[in-house]
């Protein structure tokens, strides 16, 4: 159970999680590490066993993790109220970054350099995801006790993202019910049908915008690379918010900005109706998080001992690996000159060999485009 909230000021809360929010580049374990050193190390006003706990109680949810742990541990110290302020407080600081930065590089006609560091910045982008995907996939395949169906999954996941991107939700479903029916625990069947119609509703203007947004917050199971191949479906096939080269600009934002890999949702809102939509989807993505932190004290902790949930992960987790790995195929297949490929390259180098920061390798990559552009390369068509 959540434990009765500590003796924090709302103030306080308002204070540290917003400076979490200002310093947390890196993505969730930057963030799990500021929460902890604050939390737990510095402040103690969270037991290391209950911390732990709530990381684990994060994971089991759909939606950002890091996000979520940042809302539990503030309404464990400061209650319902605390868990609003905390949240909002860790999420603030990267939205504002994200919108300043997205207004320079989503504006109609850019600054040539500007298009220059974007190219460069999104050749990174499916390094990225391929990095992530093979640092999740070596612990997970130690702790799973049934290989075999641990590959099936993750071939199943990289397959969705890579050729059926908008249903690679629906594919880690899937994989999970099948793990719960192989434990003959069929509980969770049931929810099979509700995913599926989520991926097949459409709606206009900023209903589209919002439902895109919700998707993003509630279905991305194992992170935020995992909603990717939908989002880009969204965005840029069904609504023509944006190109596949804005895209990887946007998705770029969301991973030199501090806070939450998820705002990259609030530059396509930006894309598709300016700072209002930015701020609606923002609104509707991380809803979900702050839904089911207040509302789960009677339950969030006891996810970890439910047989159910844990069958289910067996199967979505090893899913959602593959689908970070997969999303980089059609990443790559986004670029579109030859030097873009030329700077991945140098990127995967740079992420799975040299095991550098992926800041450094978005901002890397962005000097790489500048400095060919001012020698004579191409830039790709971002209209």
């Amino acid at each position: 159970m959540v434990k009765t909230p500590q003796t924090v000021s709302l103030k306080t809360v308002l204070v540290e999680w917003g400076r979490i929010g200002v310093v947390g580049f890196g993505g969730p374990p930057t963030h799990i590490a500021l929460l902890r050193q604050r939390c737990v190390e510095e402040r103690r006003w969270i037991d290391p066993r209950e911390f732990e706990d709530s990381i684990a109680v994060c994971n089991l949810l759909p939606g950002p993790a890091s996000t979520q742990l940042a809302i539990l541990c503030a309404r464990r110290v400061a209650g319902r109220a605390g868990a609003v302020v905390g949240g909002l407080a860790f999420i603030f600081p990267g939205f504002v970054a994200v919108i300043a930065l997205a207004a320079l590089f989503l504006a109609s006609s850019p600054p040539t350099w500007v298009l220059a560091v974007g190219a460069g910045a999104g050749a990174a982008i499916p390094a990225v995801a391929l990095n992530a995907g093979l640092g999740l996939a070596k612990p997970s395949w130690k702790a799973t006790e049934c290989r075999w169906r641990w590959i099936t999954y993750a071939f199943i996941g990289t397959l969705a993202a890579a050729a059926a991107g908008p249903f690679v939700v629906v594919a880690l479903l899937t994989c999970g019910c099948v793990e719960v029916a192989v434990t003959r625990i069929d509980r969770l069947a049931a929810f099979v049908p509700f995913f599926v119609v989520a991926g097949s509703v459409s709606v206009g203007g900023l209903g589209a915008l919002s439902w895109v947004a919700l998707k993003v917050g509630a279905l991305s199971y194992g992170g935020g690379f995992v909603i990717i191949p939908l989002m880009q479906h969204d965005a840029v096939s069904v609504h023509h918010w944006m190109t596949d080269a804005q895209f990887l600009n946007a998705v770029a934002l969301g991973q030199v900005t501090p806070g939450p890999v998820v705002l990259t949702v609030a530059a396509v809102g930006f894309a598709a109706s300016g700072v209002g939509g930015a701020a609606l989807a923002t609104l509707v993505a991380f809803a979900p998080s702050f839904l089911f932190i207040l509302t789960g004290a009677a339950w969030l902790d006891r996810l970890t001992e439910s047989p159910n949930v844990r069958a289910f992960l067996r199967g979505a987790g090893p899913a959602a690996i593959g689908a970070i790995v997969g999303v980089a195929l059609p990443l790559s297949l986004a670029l579109g000159e030859w030097w873009q490929f030329v700077a991945l390259g140098l990127m995967v180098v740079w992420l799975a060999v040299l095991h550098k920061g992926v800041v450094g390798a978005i901002v890397g990559a962005g000097v790489i485009g500048v400095l060919l552009h001012l020698l004579g390369a191409p830039l790709p068509n971002v209209g």
